[in-house]
């Protein structure tokens, strides 16, 4: 009889699942603990502060006034915006097309330059390292200036060209780092087993190694972009008559107070950061996974 009490209880127990003891008991507790920590505080009180100014401006936007009190919902900024700020458009035009062709520049030589670094042993190659990443390390403003005095030392008129010079020298060093981050988990027996193959040096780098390292080159063009479009202290030392970008007319406009039309913009630019980012996810899950 007593035999069968056992089997039962053993069986009953077996089936409830038997409690973790000790460490694990422990960390069950924690896991399933319902109760409202300091980190999450922490977390959500962070997430407010980052985001709450953005919904504060998404809102204003909407503002049918100019002031802060609030007088009704209205798309007259919105309108103000696509119909009536051709100069704005301008400077928005002239950010993008510096943005997209200063990046693309800084790419094919950060790449190229991020390869041959790690590819040759050569005795200046520590310095060529240390001096690509002082652009990250310097001051914007002291970057401005001796920029400002190079161009008026060799007589270059300040412009477009000037703005794009600049903002291709500091976005070279990102992507440098970021393919350099690449290139550290390269496997060289790829290389090795391309040379077998009969592929001469040409051939390995455009087949081989820039498609292993299209996420840090992506990763680093996308950056780039990104830096260009928001700068404003070198951009300010380095831009002539007629080559306003918009970080410039912003600042310009906003020295007499803030314009709703402003808002509208930042607005704009908002959903269509989300919107690329949304399309553009798959296709870099794509690049990353090879």
């Amino acid at each position: 009889m007593s035999g069968f009490k056992s089997l039962v209880n053993s069986t009953v127990t077996n089936l409830h699942g038997k409690k973790p003891k000790g460490e694990a008991n422990r960390h069950a507790r924690r896991a399933t603990r319902k109760a409202f920590s300091f980190s999450q505080a922490m977390f959500i009180a962070v997430i407010v502060f980052l985001f709450l100014p953005l919904f504060v401006l998404i809102l204003y936007s909407f503002n049918s006034s100019k002031g802060m009190n609030w007088s009704g919902f209205s798309f007259v900024w919105y309108e103000q915006l696509f119909l009536h700020s051709r100069d704005l458009w301008r400077s928005f035009w002239n950010s993008m097309l510096i943005a997209v062709t200063s990046a693309g520049t800084a790419t094919v030589l950060g790449t190229l330059g991020a390869i041959g670094v790690n590819w040759y042993r050569f005795r200046l190659r520590s310095y060529v390292q240390t001096v690509s990443f002082l652009p990250m390390v310097l001051p914007e403003i002291i970057i401005g200036v001796s920029l400002s005095i190079f161009f008026a030392g060799i007589g270059m008129k300040l412009g477009l060209i000037t703005i794009f010079i600049a903002h291709a020298t500091f976005n070279l060093p990102f992507v440098f780092l970021m393919v350099m981050a690449r290139l550290e988990e390269f496997d060289f027996s790829i290389i090795e087993a391309a040379a077998d193959l009969g592929a001469n040096e040409r051939q390995t780098l455009l087949k081989v190694t820039v498609p292993i390292c299209a996420p840090g080159i992506v990763s680093g063009f996308l950056t780039a972009i990104t830096i260009s479009l928001e700068d404003f202290v070198i951009t300010y030392f380095v831009s002539g008559p007629g080559s306003s970008t918009l970080p410039l007319y912003i600042y310009s406009a906003i020295r007499f107070g803030v314009s709703p039309v402003i808002n509208a913009l930042s607005v704009v630019m908002i959903l269509g950061t989300v919107l690329i980012t949304y399309l553009l996810r798959n296709f870099l899950k794509y690049i990353a996974a090879k």
